[in-house]
C-alpha cells in the first residue's frame, strides 16, 4: 500500500512536469481517429478520481451487502473537460489525487481488508488489493500513453533513428484508450 501511494502521488506531478505550459495545439494532438490526446487522458484521470477508485474502495470496505460497482463512463472526460485549459485539468487532477490519497490513508486499510471484495460490472468479483493495484497500473499505463502520443508527433522527423526509438507509434489506434473501466 505504501509503494502504491508513493506511485499514485507522483502521477499528477509527472504529468504537470511533462505537459504544463505546452502549446494547446500540441496537447490536443492524438494518434488518429478514436484515440486520445494528452488533454483527453488528463480528463479521463480526473473522472476516475471523482467516480472510480475511492468510491469503489469505500464500497468494498463498507458493511452493505450489495458491493456492486456503478458502471464507469470512460468517455465522460470529453464533455467534462470542455472549456478548460490543460493547466486547469492539471490543477484539478492534483487536487483530487491529493484528497483521494488522504481519504485512502484515513481508511486505515489492513492486510485483511485487501482481500475484501466488490462486484465489477465486467470481470465480476474483485478484491481491494486488485482494485488498488489496478489504480497504480492504470496511471502508469496512461503516463506511457501520454509519452507515446507526444513522441508520435516526431515520427516523421526522426529519420533513420525511428527504428531505435523505444516508444513506437501506436499500430492499433482503437487500443489507445482505457478499457479496464
Amino acid at each position: 500500500l505504501e509503494r502504491s501511494i508513493a506511485l499514485l502521488e507522483r502521477t499528477p506531478k509527472v504529468l504537470r512536469s511533462l505537459l504544463e505550459d505546452l502549446d494547446s495545439d500540441f496537447i490536443n494532438l492524438n494518434e488518429g481517429p478514436d484515440t486520445w490526446s494528452p488533454f483527453d487522458i488528463i480528463g479521463h484521470l480526473i473522472y476516475g478520481e471523482k467516480t472510480d477508485w475511492i468510491s469503489r474502495t469505500e464500497l468494498i470496505l463498507n458493511s452493505n451487502t450489495d458491493k456492486t460497482f456503478a458502471p464507469f463512463d470512460r468517455f465522460d472526460q470529453f464533455e467534462a473537460s470542455k472549456g478548460k485549459s490543460i493547466d486547469d485539468l492539471l490543477d484539478e487532477c492534483e487536487r483530487l489525487r491529493e484528497a483521494n490519497l488522504q481519504k485512502l490513508l484515513s481508511l486505515n486499510i489492513t492486510i485483511e481488508d485487501l482481500d475484501k471484495t466488490g462486484m465489477h460490472p465486467s470481470p465480476g468479483r474483485v478484491t481491494l488489493r486488485e482494485l488498488l493495484s489496478t489504480w497504480v497500473t492504470h496511471n502508469l499505463g496512461h503516463l506511457a500513453q501520454t509519452s507515446r502520443v507526444l513522441s508520435k508527433q516526431y515520427k516523421n522527423d526522426s529519420g533513420p533513428w525511428i527504428e531505435y526509438i523505444c516508444i513506437k507509434p501506436l499500430i492499433n489506434p482503437l487500443s489507445s484508450h482505457c478499457s479496464h473501466c
